[in-house]
């Protein structure tokens, strides 16, 4: 900012230099607007368009509109986040899809540097690793090692791009999980730049990132594709908000964890709707929830179906930034966020929000959730009956097909990677012992919990007092301890709880995602082949934030969200089908019963080892040297200059088809005519279900891709890891193996029916079919179409399989918002309409009219139906394109594409 169009800059004297800032209060005066009273979340978000008033983006009508919210004319928010942060899985995607259109812009004359981020990024690989080893004391290195070795051509294109693009940096492997790293080092809470000083913004290429909310900052996941266009200058024009304020009450009992809040409020918001919306804490509760816990709640905002969560800077804010090395910070965002009305007391006046719900801490009780959803709430209790239902199901859930597939080659999970030597058990009666409803997986994993010191030092108090004893994990569980931080090490060990946790197997496997992202490893051989040869039901229990069908384990029917020291508890016990509030843990030496009760450990325990044992020391050593990466990093070859050189034989990054051929003008509009189904899906259809980031399958499309190029079985690695190939990841699109076409009700899997001819065949090669004949497809879904991660493949992939258009019952924001920035039409049946109700069976010939002359946000499209015994039906729809700069991106058949053009010399 070098003007001040609006006249509300004011000067904030600090005790370093005095800083030019957007004066809320002077805003105030000059409008007339109540903006004491507006929620933190608007305030943050009308600073933003005020300090950037430019006529284009801007203009003055839009901060006035803002500034009287909620009553204010529906302007648009042309929003520029302050930063943009990256992991590794969708950022390569990114990084393959800027170096592409500097080769475009190369090729058309222009010069490839103006293709270059315009704020800073923040690039950090943790979702590489994966669990192969574990149990043992070289597991961390072992892991490590392996993920080098997996991921040789990717981190080589990070490390070009470190080089390649200002302002553009990298965490190595081996740091920490981008979140956890977000909300300990990178968050700042207030920002100095240029002589101006405004909040900390961001969005992040990973649904997760309203994890830092819980520090006061406002960031949330958008797809790769949205945050490429936000690096690159282009604002996101968001709707006016909708700020949902949930008045805190009380302390939580003994007992619970912040785990066990966070699941309740999941259950409660996603029963309640808060898609595409704001949440905000406020109330005396607050000042009982440290950080840590606050960045819990707003860690699972996705699962509950909101934008963000954002907690109120306070003084628990100041102690953090203390704890965690940024004391540096302190006075300055203090000083202005106290200026600006952004500083919560406990007598700060109480917002005016859209609508409030109370949530009374107290009434908390010990929960999970599962067993395939994260909103699914059950008490330790219900447990048994909650996994009864998938146990009735999971035979009849399995096609013949599938089933013969699975006992013949094992679960894809444990192919398709470039593999260390399988880990064997000793125990050889432990494969015996698997049965119905054994936990097989018990992972202490994700920056969910394990940013929370509470819960990690319960987790090590637990399994010390399970150890003395005389406890052990059931020998059929795959354990596993991966914090986001390596700080957390730091504090066990200082805790002296870290070999108590070693002798029950939860031994270090990486700093990174691992099992909530589906990087859990292959089972042992010996559970593997007990799993598939008995056709068992078995589950999985980690204290992460997503348990989606399919996603954490090919071989796991059943999985559990859960605090860290239930996740100790439950390998103790080695089974979902107990009450493990009430049931026996094992006996001591003595042979007497040991149940939870006797090991949990009290909430005066945890708060004093957490206040002896975590400090402002540990965070200052790890983040000292967070970037530097350690020797193999230090020493990778790796290519320099400002243009990518592609590897025509790569099977890890390709040049991507979408700048290939590029017009300096988009095509028209046009209506799509005779468009086949590719596939009929129901609801709460994940971005898992649509992109998989699992392992690849031999026999698969992406397998069958792969082999053609000579890469053998063993090292095909992930669909997560390939992110940068577009022929790997298309052959992935819709190819979750848990997926239900219901044009194929008697299969599950990645399988559809040419409808012509009536063949079945997988997804991808029904797509390749429909390319060759020259016919556009449309897929018909249920509710909450594209939950779950943020993956922009689930949109990409779709877009290059020749899908024109979605037509579902509703949509989540992210999901919905990539669609169209690729150029897919996301269509909305009207409310009571669904496919069942208008009789859709996915053998239909369609047709979508109203886009050919000119389209406008959330208009009335028609949609024309010609069934194969020939009688047709038409049907209205909603054009779910919600902002006028939507329209663009689409107009241009992309968001990048729209701003390539305005790149390319004219």
């Amino acid at each position: 900012m070098t003007i001040d169009p609006l006249g509300i800059a004011a000067t904030l004297a600090t005790s370093k230099k005095p800083a030019q800032y957007a004066s809320l209060a002077k805003l105030a005066e000059k409008t007339g607007a109540d903006v004491a009273r507006l929620p933190h979340t608007v305030k943050i978000l009308l600073e933003n368009l005020a300090r950037r008033v430019d006529g284009r983006d801007v203009s003055q009508a839009d901060v006035e509109s803002l500034a009287n919210w909620p009553h204010g004319a529906d302007a648009s928010i042309a929003f520029m986040p302050a930063r943009v942060m990256m992991q590794d899985f969708t950022g390569v995607p990114s990084v393959v899809d800027l170096a592409a259109m500097r080769s475009a812009v190369a090729r058309a004359g222009g010069d490839p540097q103006s293709v270059n981020p315009f704020v800073p990024v923040d690039l950090i690989i943790d979702h590489s690793v994966q669990v192969d080893r574990f149990g043992s004391d070289d597991a961390y290195a072992t892991n490590l090692e392996w993920e080098y070795r997996r991921n040789q051509e990717r981190y080589s294109l990070l490390n070009w791009a470190q080089q390649a693009f200002d302002g553009f940096r990298v965490v190595p492997p081996g740091m920490g999980i981008c979140h956890q790293v977000n909300l300990e080092h990178l968050g700042r809470v207030v920002i100095d730049r240029d002589g101006w000083v405004f909040p900390d913004t961001l969005v992040g290429t990973d649904s997760h990132t309203p994890m830092i909310n819980g520090l006061g900052v406002l960031g949330w996941g958008v797809g790769g594709i949205e945050a490429e266009a936000a690096m690159l200058g282009q604002p996101m024009f968001l709707p006016k908000p909708v700020v949902l304020g949930v008045r805190t009450l009380g302390t939580l009992p003994p007992g619970t964890t912040a785990t066990d809040l966070v699941l309740t409020l999941a259950q409660i918001l996603r029963a309640h709707g808060v898609v595409g919306k704001f949440v905000e804490f406020f109330g005396s509760g607050l000042s009982s929830l440290s950080i840590a816990d606050r960045a819990t709640l707003s860690n699972m905002s996705p699962e509950f179906g909101a934008t963000a969560t954002l907690f109120p800077v306070d003084a628990n804010t100041l102690e953090y930034l203390r704890l965690t090395g940024r004391g540096d910070n302190v006075e300055l965002v203090e000083r202005y966020t106290r200026e600006q009305g952004l500083f919560r007391t406990a007598d700060s006046v109480e917002p005016n929000f859209s609508e409030v719900l109370d949530l009374d801490l107290s009434k908390v009780q010990p929960s999970v959730a599962g067993p395939k959803r994260p909103q699914d709430r059950v008490s330790l209790a219900g447990v048994r009956q909650s996994f009864q239902s998938v146990l009735n199901g999971a035979v009849a859930d399995v096609s013949s097909i599938e089933l013969a597939r699975l006992k013949a080659e094992g679960c894809p999970e444990e192919g398709g990677f470039l593999t260390a030597e399988p880990e064997n058990l000793e125990q050889p009666s432990a494969a015996a012992s698997v049965t119905d409803g054994s936990v097989v997986i018990a992972a202490i994993t994700s920056c969910t919990n394990t940013s929370n010191p509470s819960v990690m030092i319960a987790a090590g108090l637990l399994a010390r007092k399970a150890v003395e004893a005389g406890l052990q994990s059931q020998p059929w569980v795959k354990t596993s301890l991966a914090p986001g931080s390596r700080v957390v090490t730091q504090y066990l060990d200082k805790a002296g709880l870290t070999p108590y946790l070693e002798k029950l197997g939860f031994n270090l496997v990486g700093y990174g995602c691992t099992t909530c992202i589906g990087n859990s490893g292959p089972l042992p051989e010996e559970i593997a082949e007990a799993v598939t040869s008995k056709n068992l039901a078995v589950a999985a229990v980690l204290s992460g934030n997503r348990n989606y069908e399919g996603r954490i384990h090919g071989q796991v029917q059943a999985s559990y969200l859960a605090s860290p020291p239930l996740c100790v508890a439950y390998a103790l016990i080695g089974t979902v089908l107990c009450d493990i509030s009430i049931d026996e843990l094992g006996k001591d030496q003595q042979g007497n019963p040991v149940y939870l009760k006797d090991i949990w450990p009290t909430a005066e325990e945890i708060e004093s080892l957490v206040a002896s044992t975590v400090s402002s020391d540990q965070f200052d050593l790890e983040y000292g040297r967070i970037f530097e990466g350690d020797d193999k990093w230090k020493s990778m070859p790796a290519p320099t200059g400002t243009l990518f050189d592609w590897a025509a034989d790569s099977t890890y990054v390709r040049e991507p088809p979408f700048f290939l051929d590029f017009a300096d003008t988009p095509a028209p509009l046009s209506d799509i005519e005779g468009a086949r189904v590719l596939a009929v899906l129901g609801d709460t259809i994940t971005t898992d279900h649509i992109s998989p980031a699992g392992a690849i399958a031999v026999n698969s499309p992406a397998g069958e891709y792969l082999a053609s190029h000579q890469i053998p079985a063993e090292e095909f690695n992930s669909f997560g890891s390939r992110r940068g190939n577009h022929e790997v990841m298309m052959r992935g699109t819709f190819g979750n193996l848990r997926l239900r076409n219901a044009m194929v009700p008697e299969m599950e899997g990645p399988w559809t029916i040419h409808t012509p001819t009536g063949d079945k065949m997988t997804i991808y090669d029904a797509a390749m079919r429909y390319l060759q004949e020259e016919t556009p497809l449309v897929v018909i879904a249920g509710k909450e179409y594209g939950s779950g991660s943020s993956r922009d493949w689930a949109a990409k992939g779709a877009a290059l399989l020749g899908v024109k258009a979605i037509l579902a019952e509703s949509y989540e924001r992210i999901h919905r918002s990539n669609l169209v920035c690729m150029g897919v039409l996301p269509l909305q049946f009207k409310d009571g309409e669904s496919a069942q109700s208008l009789g859709l069976s996915g053998n239909e010939t369609f047709s979508i009219t109203g886009i050919r002359d000119g389209i406008e946000p959330r208009q009335t499209v028609s949609v024309s139906v010609v069934r194969q015994d020939g009688s047709r039906t038409t049907f209205d729809t909603i054009l779910r394109i919600d902002a006028p700069a939507e329209v663009e991106y689409f107009v241009n058949g992309g968001i990048l594409e729209m701003v390539l053009r305005q790149l390319l010399p004219s």
